[in-house]
């Protein structure tokens, strides 16, 4: 029971779509109704409301560290493992993906994901910033630097923390991802995906 609290309280937490929320307090269209349609800091910022952007980044990327430092620090309180914490961090994600209110139309989880790896590792959050940063730095295509993000993770972890469930978690993060980028991989075989700060 106290395993299922945990789970579901990430769950709830990451189901805070922050694109939605700070776009309806700053009085701007909701998020999933213009651009790409993704309720995320990119498409917030297509706006042109850099403030939004950035508060919808942080916001997102905060509450998957949230989750996963509070189910460490909780679980051996309760007698449970490393691996709830695993599960947490699997569950905020989740639940950023497929928000119970809103609708479940989430995001694609770039800012949150970054948030639950900073919480797993410091280091492992790092190594994925920068890989994410030097992409979209150099191509400034969102979707391109998150997809190579992604992919470079789960070795990440495994060289950082070994070969374990940790790192299988990450993995699972991100084929969710890469999951939820599937149109952008259309797109960016055709050339077509737009580049950061342009709008649509």
């Amino acid at each position: 029971m106290t395993t299922l609290l945990f789970i579901a309280t990430a769950y709830l937490l990451g189901s805070l779509s922050f694109a939605v929320i700070v776009s309806r307090a700053m009085g701007l269209p909701d998020p999933r109704s213009f651009g790409s349609g993704n309720p995320g800091a990119t498409n917030v910022l297509r706006t042109g409301r850099k403030a939004a952007a950035v508060l919808t980044l942080l916001g997102d990327a905060l509450k998957g560290w949230v989750a996963v430092v509070l189910a460490r620090a909780l679980a051996p309180q309760f007698g449970l493992s490393e691996d709830i914490v695993l599960l947490c961090a699997l569950a905020v994600f989740i639940g950023h993906l497929f928000p119970v209110f809103f609708g479940f139309q989430g995001g694609k989880g770039v800012a949150t994901a970054l948030g639950v790896l900073v919480g797993i590792n410091p280091w492992l959050g790092l190594a994925c910033l920068i890989t994410w940063l030097l992409v979209a730095g150099v191509f400034r295509i969102s979707s391109l630097a998150a997809l190579t993000t992604a992919v470079l993770a789960p070795v990440y972890a495994g060289l950082l923390m070994g070969w374990n469930n940790t790192a299988l978690t990450v993995l699972v993060i991100a084929l969710l991802l890469v999951y939820r980028h599937k149109s952008n991989l259309v797109k960016l075989a055709t050339g077509q995906e737009a580049r950061i700060g342009a709008r649509k």
